[in-house]
């Protein structure tokens, strides 16, 4: 039996991917989920988009401009910490891998997969959307780079035309391992990609100097950068140190400089993922490649599919964009040229994924993040208790009943709505770069709000439908 796509759904699926998940990324109470009024969610929050795109067309042009220019000054960092942080993360990074080789083979008691799916890729990102680039300190070469002499040798290939290519390569390597792969949990396995990861790395880091490799080569580098940029925390190199402010979500970008062609994929690519990950696990996609959901046959079956998905979710996504982009500016009656609005306009782009990494991986964090703290404190099972957590119990629970499936989704479907509404006022306000006058402004950008209300229908659609695998 066919299982059918809502209307919306359909809509909306020429912008699917983003960035890799757990199993446990989707475990909240699901039945309960089921039970609430999401049809009213979905509909409130496309409206809520549609209305935030009807707000600016009344807003001054230089009310949105005077917002993301307003700073509170906190405070003064007087020292540079990287070099220390960064050797400490080559540390940790080292026992997580021997952890990996030596530990425990079960995957929620081995912390070198917790803290990557967990700690890493959705905690830091998180915590990078709020307060700052932290993978900028956390950076596990900077200090072996700097100790080695971190300067490229003379005679090294121009990487310009290059541009982000590598960074898309790593990530989309990096997303498939996690998705489709049929044991990124297993230790032993992620140790040895961490490991080879980490060499290929600091190989091209040395041959082209640290700088220009994490500028667009290394994919985790240019990821955390970019969701950086829509945190509250600003930091600006002074004088005198590094001084510390606070801004309105999304104002780092007043001054963004437009990405290239190749950057503006590597976001699309981000996104991309992401919704994939809630994808493949929905009844549907299962029915679409022929999987009963209620006999899983496991990772390994199901790899071509999944793979083809991942493709053509990154595919589907970047024509709908550049289409989307070409088309405003066809209609705009001012073009500002297609490649300078796409580089530009891609940064509206990060809003969303950041958003759906909260709502997709919030219970995988809420869960797995409590295994971390256990595992951590015994990386190698020998009974220590490093960090004082080693006897902790993971209340597993706090992610299940109604009362949990309510305020989960509501967080999840706020963040969702949230996301989307700061998309637009991120392209308004760099439509207002490109384009002479407000009637320009807003005509341009009616394509790319269609396409951010039909992912907003998408998002909380993947959030509220039965999933399975």
């Amino acid at each position: 039996m066919r299982l059918p796509a809502p209307a919306p759904v359909l809509l909306s699926m020429v912008t699917l991917f983003a960035a890799p998940g757990r199993a446990l990324a989707h475990a909240s109470d699901r039945g309960f989920v089921l039970l609430l009024p999401t049809g009213h969610y979905i509909v409130g929050g496309a409206l809520a988009v549609a209305a935030s795109f009807v707000a600016l067309a009344f807003l001054k042009p230089d009310a949105l401009a005077r917002l993301w220019t307003a700073r509170l000054p906190l405070f003064r960092i007087r020292f540079d910490p990287r070099f220390a942080t960064s050797a400490l993360s080559l540390l940790s990074l080292v026992v997580l891998v021997a952890a990996g080789v030596a530990g425990s083979r079960d995957p929620l008691s081995n912390p070198l997969p917790l803290t990557v799916w967990t700690l890493f890729w959705v905690g830091l990102t998180l915590a990078s959307g709020v307060v700052g680039n932290l993978f900028r300190l956390l950076d596990p070469w900077y200090a072996l780079v700097r100790a080695m002499g971190g300067r490229a040798a003379r005679e090294v290939p121009d990487l310009a035309n290059l541009s982000y290519l590598p960074a898309i390569v790593q990530f989309a390597a990096f997303a498939w391992f996690e998705l489709v792969y049929p044991a990124p949990d297993d230790p032993y396995r992620l140790a040895l990609v961490v490991a080879a990861y980490w060499s290929i790395n600091l190989v091209a880091m040395l041959v082209v100097g640290h700088a220009r490799w994490t500028a667009t080569g290394e994919c985790f580098s240019v990821f955390f950068r970019i969701v950086s940029q829509l945190s509250i925390v600003e930091t600006v190199r002074a004088a005198d140190g590094f001084r510390l402010s606070l801004c309105m979500p999304g104002a780092k970008l007043s001054s963004a400089a437009p990405l290239p062609l190749s950057g503006v994929v590597f976001v699309l690519t981000s996104l991309a993922s992401v919704s994939f990950d809630g994808l493949m696990r929905t009844f549907w996609w299962l029915d679409r490649i022929g999987v009963n959901p209620l006999e899983f046959p496991g990772r390994s079956d199901v790899m071509a599919a999944n793979s083809a998905g991942l493709m053509l979710a990154v595919v589907a996504l970047t024509a709908a964009f550049f289409g989307l982009v070409w088309l405003g500016e066809k209609i705009s009656g001012a073009p500002a040229g297609f490649r300078r609005a796409a580089g530009l306009l891609v940064w509206s782009i990060a809003p969303i994924a950041l958003a759906y990494h909260f709502a997709h991986y919030l219970t995988a964090l809420l869960v797995n993040g409590q295994y971390a703290l256990v595992a951590l404190s015994d990386p190698f099972s020998r009974g220590w208790n490093l960090f004082g957590a080693a006897h902790l119990h993971v209340a597993a629970g706090v992610v299940m009943g109604p009362d949990s499936a309510w305020a989960l989704w509501n967080l999840q479907a706020g963040a969702i709505v949230a996301g989307h509404v700061l998309a637009v006022i991120v392209a308004h306000a760099f439509a207002a770069r490109l384009y002479p006058d407000r009637q320009a402004i807003l005509r341009s950008q009616i394509p790319l709000t269609i396409l951010m209300i039909g992912y907003t229908v998408f998002g909380l659609w993947l959030l509220s439908t039965p999933t399975g695998a």
